[in-house]
């Protein structure tokens, strides 16, 4: 037994030494407060401690409906993630902080976006716990469960809404701004109504526009009201007419034999070649068919920018309005001035 007195009183020195250590703390704490204590007697503004490290206010939370059941969500969301809905989102003053990579390609939002970071088409979780948001909106519910981890998700389908007008209400309600929803809107009809007094006298309800889009395999579609390439806007902002009465709201895969049944007097074509090696346009251009539509004759038919007229957020659809109406009047007069 008398063997183990040195370790006993290594261990008593030991335990002695961290009490010290902790008196020291405490002390320091205390005169640390009392210092505190005193600068505020002498007038100073500091707040008082007790305010000072108060714990933040919790965020207001909300019952929002989606596909997927109610989900709690802040009021005012200041930290937004989303896949594919970032043109809607900042419509109506969101916060976006994450988007999918072709977002960035949307030359309508690149102001808004300049602050955001790409999280990937399918968000990337480490991406988004990394960055903190309040809110996640997604098209793809690939992971949404795994999202729904990280922050409030609202998992919102393709083809939830069906016009600028819903669209434009339902992610001013997800945002909390309905005020500024009301207002985009009222722009919109205002922007929309100028641009048919520009048309007056150059279109009229008999006059046909029509939207088609040729892939890089030679594919070629035509498009309806609500499937991008501008159809939100010359067929519903500015009301001219579609081509075939039968024409459905999203897309029709057309054949060369059946392209003369769907022409129509203003053709709008996008070409869709990402890696910019096919001749798939230079061959439709080349075809009798193409060269015998009263569209081609009469030098009304329009080549546009895939990414500029692939978009149909509310941004772009809205600003699509003077990029149609400016096109079809300076083709008419220099068609015009060629008579």
């Amino acid at each position: 037994m008398l063997r183990n007195k040195p370790l006993q009183a290594v261990l008593a020195l030991a335990l002695m030494f961290s009490l010290f250590l902790t008196a020291c703390g405490g002390t320091n704490s205390s005169n640390s407060n009392t210092a505190q204590s005193t600068t505020q007697a002498k007038g100073s503004t500091a707040e008082p401690a007790e305010k000072a490290t108060e714990a933040p206010a919790e965020k207001k939370m909300r019952s929002f409906e989606t596909k997927k059941g109610t989900v709690q969500i802040p009021e005012k969301p200041q930290r937004i993630v989303t896949d594919y809905y970032a043109g809607e989102l900042v419509a109506v003053g969101g916060n976006v902080i994450g988007a999918e990579t072709m977002a960035f390609q949307n030359p309508f939002i690149t102001e808004q976006l300049k602050s955001a970071q790409d999280v990937g088409t399918r968000v990337n979780l480490e991406k988004a716990l990394e960055l903190a948001p309040d809110l996640i909106v997604v098209m793809y519910e690939d992971n949404y469960e795994a999202l729904s981890k990280i922050a409030p998700t609202i998992f919102i389908p393709y083809g939830t809404t069906t016009n600028i007008y819903d669209t434009v209400k339902l992610f001013g309600d997800i945002v909390g701004d309905k005020a500024k929803a009301d207002e985009f809107i009222a722009d919109f009809d205002k922007k929309a109504a100028e641009g048919r007094d520009k048309l007056k006298g150059i279109v009229d309800e008999n006059t046909t526009v029509g939207l088609y889009e040729l892939t890089n395999k030679g594919d070629l579609w035509i498009f309806g009201d609500n499937a991008g390439r501008g159809g939100q806007t010359v067929y519903n902002a500015l009301k001219l007419k579609m081509p075939h009465k039968d024409l459905p709201e999203q897309t029709v895969q057309l054949s060369m034999e059946t392209l003369p049944e769907y022409d129509a007097d203003y053709m709008f074509l996008t070409f869709y070649n990402p890696e910019n090696n096919s001749d798939a346009l230079k061959n439709l251009k080349e075809s009798a068919v193409w060269k015998g539509l009263p569209a081609f004759k009469n030098n009304q038919i329009f080549f546009n920018d895939f990414d500029t007229f692939y978009r149909y957020d509310p941004i772009a659809v809205k600003a699509h309005i003077d990029m149609f109406v400016d096109m079809i009047i300076k083709r008419h007069e220099e068609n015009k001035a060629k008579k």
